[in-house]
This record gives structure tokens, sequence and C-alpha cells, in this order.
């Protein structure tokens, strides 16, 4: 035990006088003191300010340690209760309260600081099981530098149960950046990307280049990134079946001054889908060179899922053509129809009136054949001139005159088509009014 306490630097092991000594250091004084290691990430510094495994707690501290004669005083304040802790505790509970009413928080143009501390936030309230139960947060890009983060169904990502397994496919990852591919080779040379320190740029290139090896093996094609959501982000896209998947690697942390957080990566699957993964990072149990074979894995997923919503979709839209065609074949017939009985009803009205003029000019012979009173020669003759022009002039209106054809319809116009088509467009299915 008193070993095991000196690896973590807790207590001072060693022999004075041919006896054994042990003493407790001041990184051992602290964490009994505040009940855990200064260093410790998940505190996030925790109001522990000045205080590491080799310097000397402040002046009040001392005061109230029990080893450094004190033990009089105030009792030491719990983490949870400090004002930082407090704080984070206050915009967790409000994050979640938002998530849980309106589905979706965005953050428009956010500075690198309010995404860290987004991050900080989001980060505590998956630590202290403030997520509704079956429900992890997620975080992925909004616009051109906005942060979205929503609620995803399942566990996270990167919970025990979902972790690689042995059984998953290893991705090698190269040990020198040589002969690299030209997306990733493109992103090494592009220092505007991946701003992060040589080490940890280094290794993110690395990663990305196994990555984009395996994926080409398998026959996926590999291209680089048009725009990115951050500078210190960089990655490639992996193109299956005509499915393009940008995969960025970028630091978890990286504004933290914790050596072992900010050499934290994560690499993400544009992961804003519900109820996929498409976030891994760097734990204590294992590195992210051990995840890449699942996020190859999760990309084949998607591909397959895209490829059946594709075929999905292309079925749907051949319905929709076939029943688009037959509305406009019916239209067409319709809107003959409609030409053909404006023909029919206006020889009709030329018929109906060549017979009423026919009828007048009966009336007007039978008239001229019993004048009735004198009538004088001039005035007979006039008659008769115009009871034959009457008759002519009927005879000519007359549509029956001939026998009548079928008419020649002419293309119906969209107008004309738009009355039998139920809502569709009469320009196709692209184009507006179609369903």
């Amino acid at each position: 035990m008193a070993y095991a306490l000196r690896d973590r630097g807790l207590l001072a092991v060693g022999r004075a006088g041919g006896h054994g000594r042990a003493e407790v250091t001041k990184t051992g004084r602290f964490y009994l003191r505040h009940g855990h290691h200064p260093e410790d990430p998940a505190f996030d510094g925790g109001g522990v300010q000045g205080v590491s495994a080799g310097s000397s707690p402040p002046a009040s501290a001392k005061a109230d340690d029990p080893l450094e004669g004190g033990g009089r005083g105030r009792s030491p304040t719990p983490y949870s209760e400090r004002p930082v802790a407090r704080a984070r505790r206050a915009k967790a509970r409000e994050l979640i309260e938002r998530l849980v009413a309106e589905g979706r928080v965005r953050l428009r143009d956010p500075v690198d600081d309010e995404i860290a501390e987004w991050r900080r936030v989001v980060d505590y309230a998956k630590r202290h099981g403030m997520e509704p139960q079956g429900m992890h947060i997620e975080k992925t890009r909004f616009g051109a530098r906005g942060l979205e983060l929503f609620l995803a169904e399942g566990p996270h990502p990167n919970s025990r149960g979902l972790r690689p397994t042995t059984d998953a496919s290893v991705v090698r990852v190269p040990r020198r950046l040589s002969s690299l591919r030209p997306a990733v080779a493109a992103l090494r040379d592009n220092e505007g990307q991946l701003v992060m320190s040589p080490v940890l740029r280094r290794r993110a290139l690395l990663m990305l280049q196994g990555l984009a090896a395996e994926a080409m093996r398998r026959g996926y094609d590999v291209r680089q990134v048009r725009s990115y959501y951050s500078r210190r982000e960089g990655g490639v896209d992996v193109v299956v079946d005509g499915f393009a998947y940008t995969v960025t690697v970028k630091q978890e942390f990286p504004q933290s001054t914790n050596p072992e957080r900010s050499a934290r990566l994560v690499v993400e699957v544009d992961h804003g889908r519900f109820g996929r993964p498409g976030r891994w990072r760097d734990g204590k149990a294992r590195v992210l060179e051990e995840a890449l074979g699942v996020v190859l894995g999760e990309i084949e997923a998607r591909a397959l899922e895209d490829a059946r919503s594709r075929e999905h979709e292309e079925k749907a839209r051949a319905e929709c053509e076939f029943r688009w065609r037959a509305a406009m074949e019916e239209a067409q017939e319709r809107a003959v129809r409609d030409q053909f009985a404006e023909v029919l009803r206006e020889e009709a009205g030329r018929w109906q009136e060549a017979a009423v003029l026919g009828a007048y000019c009966d009336a007007l012979d039978r008239r001229l054949a019993e004048p009735g009173r004198a009538v004088d020669e001039a005035t007979l003759e006039s008659a008769r001139r115009w009871l034959e022009w009457a008759r002519e002039f009927a005879r000519s209106i007359d549509p029956l005159n001939r026998l009548p054809g079928m008419p020649i319809p002419r293309e119906p116009t969209p107008d004309e088509l738009k009355a039998y088509l139920k809502g569709w467009s009469p320009y196709g299915l692209e184009r507006p009014g179609g369903r």
C-alpha cells in the first residue's frame, strides 16, 4: 500500500537511521483535504489553483490542513459546491431543459472560447448523469461555423458497451508520413488546418493516412475536404457508392492547460444523425488508433443505409412520375374533349342560326305570294332580291351543307391542363406546382 501511494506521489517512503520512514507529501495533503488528486482531469482544476504535485499549498490551505498543524477553522469546500462547479451545473441543467423542450440548441457563429465552454458543459452533464434516460447529447456542425447540440437515442458511442472489440477490423496506422494519399498530403501541406502541436498534428495525419489507405484498399475513394468548421480540425472525405462521408480529427480539449487532456484527439464522422455513432475519442482504456476500424465500419453501415434510402427514393420517384404521366394523359384527353365540345357548340349555333334564317325566308316568300294590299312592282322586286340574298346567306352559314369531319386537335396549353391535373404541375415533377 505504501508503495502504491508513493507511486501516485501521495507518500514519500525512505529509510533513516536503519528504520523505515514514510512522510505524506504535499500532493498527499491536497488529496486528504480535497478528496482527489490535484492533477485529476475529471475535476477541470475545480478551484485548485497553483497546486500541483511539486508545489506547496497556499497558506490558507495549510491553516486548515490537519497535517500542517491546523485542523481549526473552515472545513474544506466540496468540489460540487465551488463556484466553477455550481456555474457549470446550472448551465448543464439549463441546456438539458432546452434540449428536452426544443429538441435542438443552435449556436450561430460561436467563438472558440464559447465552443470550449459548451463542450465543458456537455461533458459535465455526461459525467454527472444529467442526460435523459436512454438518450445522450450529441454535437454537430451548423451552417458555416455554427454548432448544434441535440439529444440522440441510445447510449453514447464512446460508452463501454460500444467500444471496439477484438472482432472489429483493424486499420494499420503507419509510423512514417511517407507515400501519403493525395488527400492526406494536401492536408499535411495546408498549415491553415489541423492547427495543433506538431506531435498531435503528426499523429492525426498518420491516423488519416491509415484510414485512407484501408478505405482505398476496400475499393472506396478518398478525396480532399473542401471546407472545414474550424482551423483546429482536418480530415478527408471517404466516398462509398457515391456517398461522401467527412472524417475529421481534432483536439478534444484544445484550450486545456492540462497536458493529458490537451493531448486527447477526437474523430468525427458527420455525426448529425439520430441513433448513429459519429464521435470517438481517446480514452483511458484505449486510444483512437484502435477505433479506426470501427470508424470505417460505421461509414460502411451508413453507406448501406443511404443506398437503401436512395433505392426507396428512386422507387418513390418512379411511382410519382408514373402517376404524373397518367394524370397528364387524362388531362390532355379532357382538354382535347373540351376543344371538340367548343367546335360542336359553335357548329350547332351556326346550324340553329341557319335554321332560323331559313324559316324567316320561308315566311317572307309566303308574304310575297299574298301581298294583301296593292303594292307597286318596284317594292315587290326589291323584296324578292332581299329574299334571294337571305336564302343564299342562310345556306352559306349552315354547317350541314356539307358533311362535317373530325376536328384536328391542337396541343393543350399548360393553363388548360391545370384544371384537370388535381394539384400536379403541367411543367413536370421538378417545376413549381408539382407534388
